[in-house]
């Protein structure tokens, strides 16, 4: 994690500090779209770092949106390790969606909201058949899931 830190810090990126060791890095910088600072973080770790990998930004105010547009609170407040938000590199159709929902062989249940599906897991995530690829597959988008009590903690960060 200090790497990532010294990266993104070599990029001009200000008071940079990663959580939980996961590959969630919070940091300041000028106001630019998100999908720009995607796309140099991508470009710059394959030059750099010789590293293609999926950057997924959001700012303060779109992580705000999506703790304050939880649709499931009731599992976000008796079970927050089992409520996941797929953080997604862009919005799926609503087809792609529905493929999802028919995919689902358990008692998860999912929500779209823009580029974040929440998803219960009320038997357990391990054991789930929905899986991030799974997910990604039929959404046909990269993504990346944090547990409700880490997206709260990215929000206080």
């Amino acid at each position: 994690m200090p790497a990532l830190c010294d990266f993104m810090a070599g990029l001009g990126y200000g008071d940079v500090k990663t959580l939980l060791n996961s590959g969630n890095v919070v940091f300041g910088g000028e106001k630019r779209a998100t999908a720009d600072i995607e796309a140099q973080l991508e470009q710059q770790a394959a030059m750099q770092l010789k590293l293609r990998t999926d950057f997924l930004v959001r700012t303060r105010d779109e992580l705000a949106a999506v703790i304050a547009g939880n649709p499931f609170p009731a599992e976000a407040k008796s079970d927050p390790s089992h409520l996941l938000v797929m953080f997604l590199k862009s919005a799926p159709a609503a087809s792609r969606v529905e493929a999802l929902r028919a995919a689902i062989s358990g008692r998860e249940a999912v929500h779209l909201d823009g580029r974040h599906l929440y998803v219960t897991y009320p038997d357990g995530i391990g054991r789930s058949r929905l899986t991030s690829a799974l997910i990604e597959s039929k959404l046909a988008t990269p993504g990346t899931g944090r547990n409700w009590n880490t997206v709260l903690k990215l929000m206080s960060s």
